[in-house]
């Protein structure tokens, strides 16, 4: 998720090329703020209570408790993950032009880049969230790199079988009769002792997600395959430089929004009131529709940011650093919500969870603003180049 920007050693453009390029990473840098804010949305309630983890409410909820976290059910879980790797695919392509531009060999340092991203990840579900995605992005992104070479239309061929076929697996999973939640009751139990774990101490908060990572890793059954679903679609996108002037793509923008808003909300509807992840029927339905609505979301992204580049420039800083600002969440959330900090867990209601939310991410806005004035990179970003590059590269402009 590093970001390339005109300018940078060994990224720089110059005369026309480097407005052009400097324009599309700007967009790009853009919509990973966006997705960074969705990402939150949807990971903020698995900080706030122990209950979202067994995949029910609350049992304290009251209905408009449940209304305001079926509305985030229904617009952002299921597609805020799918954005992000969508952009994970397309900066993947980002990369491989900067090698070639360099004349360095690829696989190699991408290779080192992707094993920084797997130990941050997995201290990342120890110490701060189980439900961490890093780890995956960095197993999946070695088969990103096999398959570098395939064409764009193979990789949305592709995509779709995979999309597909998982659909279908679960789909088979919910005819034979297969439960997420087999019983309500001890998941109603085991929601009340997650959330005592949370707002316990750092230990309490550790032992917690080493007891939830056997879970959180079948997840990945699902998540994993359409996460490398995006990737291609992103690969795919980057080959024919689709964000290098959305402008241009007016008409396939407009497409993505008639078609992905209708078929995406609909199916959506049928995810949120079916019970969410919880419910297989409802999840396959989410699986085959979820991309329309993400495409649409970046679609109708993509036209704002076009005429209104000033909203772009002030998220892309955010989206530069990115990592920085993933695992700083969590760290904020942990701070917020277990006994590590203010012990917030249980004790916030949807809307106050969503509010809490809302002001991390601003913050971060704002935060990342004041940074990249000053820096090339994030703290984290910088890290991770050093460690991938094997030398430490320039900090200040």
């Amino acid at each position: 998720m590093s970001l390339l920007r005109p300018g940078q050693p060994g990224h720089a453009l110059d005369g026309a090329a480097a407005n052009i390029d400097g324009a599309r990473i700007n967009v790009v840098d853009a919509l990973r703020g966006i997705a960074l804010l969705l990402i939150l949305l949807v990971n903020v309630w698995y900080f706030s209570s122990g209950y979202a983890f067994q995949l029910i409410s609350d049992p304290a909820y009251g209905a408009l408790d449940r209304l305001v976290a079926g509305a985030v059910e229904l617009l952002f879980a299921m597609k805020a993950y799918l954005l992000f790797s969508f952009l994970f695919g397309y900066s993947f392509t980002l990369q491989l032009d900067s090698a070639a531009r360099r004349g360095t060999a690829f696989g190699r340092t991408f290779l080192r880049r992707l094993s920084g991203l797997f130990v941050l990840g997995a201290l990342h579900a120890v110490l701060l969230f189980h439900g961490d995605i890093l780890t995956t992005y960095a197993l999946l992104g070695l088969v990103l790199l096999a398959v570098r070479r395939i064409e764009p239309r193979s990789a949305l061929r592709t995509a779709a079988i995979i999309v597909g076929v998982t659909a279908f697996v679960v789909g088979l999973a919910a005819v034979l009769g297969a439960a997420v939640v087999p019983d309500q009751a001890a998941a109603v139990t085991a929601g009340a002792r997650s959330t005592e774990a949370l707002r316990g101490g750092f230990g309490d908060v550790i032992l917690e997600h080493l007891r939830s990572l056997p879970a959180m890793l079948g997840a990945l059954a699902v998540q994993g395959p359409l996460a490398f679903a995006a990737f291609l679609v992103g690969l795919a996108a980057g080959k024919h430089r689709m964000l290098a002037a959305a402008h241009a793509h007016e008409d396939l923008l407009r497409r993505c929004e008639r078609i992905g808003y209708p078929v995406g909300l609909a199916g959506a509807a049928v995810f949120a009131i079916g019970g969410g992840t919880a419910n297989m029927t409802g999840l396959m339905v989410s699986i085959v529709t979820a991309p329309f609505l993400a495409a649409a979301y970046a679609a109708t992204l993509l036209r704002l940011f076009t005429r209104r580049p000033r909203v772009a420039d002030a998220l892309a800083p955010a989206g530069r650093m990115a990592l920085t600002n993933y695992l700083g969440q969590s760290l904020i959330c942990v701070l917020v919500f277990t006994g590590v900090g203010l012990g917030l867990a249980g004790h916030t209601s949807p809307a106050q969870t969503l509010l809490i939310a809302l002001t991390i991410f601003v913050v971060q806005v704002a935060a990342s603003y004041w940074w990249m004035r000053r820096f090339r990179y994030g703290p984290l970003e910088w890290a991770l180049r050093a460690w991938t590059h094997g030398r430490r590269p320039a900090m200040r402009w």
